[in-house]
């Protein structure tokens, strides 16, 4: 498994995260499906919450990190808002995106699935405009995640 890591600054109205940075984990298991991403997840501090796709327009979370798996397919997605760097994930693959980090698909063939996980006591939200002060305390108050979704290791 190789993990990729990528600083992202604020961008436009897209906070990203000040403290922690993005984890792209590539082949984080090959094969895994859903559910062998759901157990790894869990036994790691991170229970599972929905399968499905990433939205197709750009938004961050402000009350939980999150973590996808790529159980299926493969896409397109555009990290830390507007006018980024597209990245390509594909089965196996994970994202680690810490709370405000700005994320939406591009394009996704047909067979596109992931698994979204949240560290146990964090419920999500989707934030699609600027972050006022309450929304930017939020996110730098949340606490690290105790240990990695991926790897098990301590933050």
């Amino acid at each position: 498994m190789h993990i990729e890591t990528r600083s992202l600054a604020g961008n436009g109205w897209v906070p990203n995260n000040p403290r922690l940075p993005v984890r792209i984990y590539r082949a984080a298991s090959a094969p895994l499906d859903a559910r062998g991403f759901e157990l790894r997840f869990a036994a790691h501090g991170w229970p599972p919450d929905w399968r499905g796709g990433i939205y197709g327009y750009h938004h961050y979370h402000s009350t939980a990190h999150e973590v996808l798996g790529v159980a299926r397919g493969r896409a397109r997605l555009m990290l830390g808002g507007p006018d980024t760097q597209a990245v390509d994930v594909s089965a196996g693959d994970a994202l680690l995106l810490p709370a405000g980090t700005g994320h939406c698909c591009l394009e996704a063939d047909a067979s596109f699935q992931v698994v979204g996980a949240y560290p146990e006591g964090q419920r999500w939200d989707v934030m699609r405009e600027a972050p006022d002060p309450d929304t930017l305390a939020r996110i730098r108050a949340l606490p690290d995640p105790a240990r990695d979704p991926v790897t098990g290791d301590p933050f």
